[in-house]
């Protein structure tokens, strides 16, 4: 039988002063069987930088055709599609296609910089696409967080970003890449 994904509870706080964006949200996040603590927690994070009130996690992982993240209009069009990792050019070309806006957030330390020099003129050419880069060590730390039930506090200003929770805090700056 194959591993079953492990559910967490989270309630985010978020007071975005860049966008002026003050909002709690309660969320069940499944974390796939694959899926490190760290990616959770990226996941979040990005959640958070673009929240909304139609900002949903889809199937991801199990479905192909879908990002992780996403936020259709009330048409049912894609407005935002979010990606996470470090993914290939043909991926992001589809994404491109189908999305008004398409942000990636990038994380893996000493490889993300490797991976951007050999994509970076490829992923040029889509005027929808945003690439952004969480520091390694935001990531680890943003990773000691994680428990069954979350309670997260997420302060944004001037593009950083202050985590806290009873567990500690983490000050995250993620660079743009594009």
């Amino acid at each position: 039988m194959a591993p079953k994904a492990t559910v967490y509870k989270v309630n985010l706080q978020i007071a975005d002063m860049d966008r002026g964006y003050y909002q709690d949200h309660s969320l069940t996040v499944a974390q796939h069987p694959s899926e490190t603590d760290a990616r959770m927690m990226v996941r979040l994070l990005a959640f958070v930088l673009n929240a909304d009130e139609r900002l949903v996690f889809s199937k991801g992982l199990c479905v192909e055709d879908e990002p992780e993240l996403w936020q259709k209009s009330l048409a049912d069009e894609i407005e935002l599609w979010i990606e996470f990792g470090q993914s290939d050019e043909k991926w992001l070309r589809k994404a491109c296609g189908r999305s008004k806006q398409v942000k990636l957030y990038a994380y893996g330390g000493r490889a993300v910089p490797i991976w951007w020099q050999q994509n970076q003129l490829a992923f040029e050419r889509y005027q929808n696409l945003q690439v952004w880069n969480i520091d390694e060590q935001a990531v680890a730390e943003m990773a000691k967080l994680v428990s069954r039930n979350m309670s997260l506090q997420y302060n944004i200003s001037d593009g950083e970003v202050w985590l806290s929770s009873d567990d500690g805090s983490v000050h995250i700056v993620p660079e743009q890449l594009k």
